[in-house]
């Protein structure tokens, strides 16, 4: 049964992610990506730390967490936006569109070795 909550719950995160995707259209910036990522963020620490957390069943919190918050926060699309905004010379859009957690690592691992 949690894996069917899982799909349903994930079904309905992904159509929420592409629908503000299309209510907020493409920019120099990826703009939706950011604030989904954001509130997705958000919203996965008030599922797991909130009141939720003592009141939900786990397959109810399994469903939402994994399921529409995975989907919804798509972070598929946002390495495919900072990967665009590379290619296209926006640097700096891409680099501020990452947490600094990530541009630290991409900086470790975009540099050829030393010889």
């Amino acid at each position: 049964m949690s894996t069917v909550l899982v799909a349903v719950a994930g079904a309905v995160g992904a159509v929420v992610r592409y629908r503000i995707g299309l209510a907020v259209g493409v920019r120099s910036f990826p703009w939706a990506t950011l604030g989904v990522n954001i509130s997705g963020s958000f919203l996965l620490a008030l599922v797991l730390t909130g009141p939720a957390a003592t009141r939900w069943s786990t397959p109810t919190t399994t469903a939402v967490a994994v399921g529409f918050i995975g989907a919804y926060t798509t972070f598929s699309t946002f390495g495919y936006e900072t990967i665009t905004l590379r290619a296209d010379r926006a640097a700096e859009a891409a680099a501020t569109s990452k947490s600094p957690g990530c541009n630290a690592w991409d900086g470790a691992t975009n540099h050829p070795p030393s010889q």
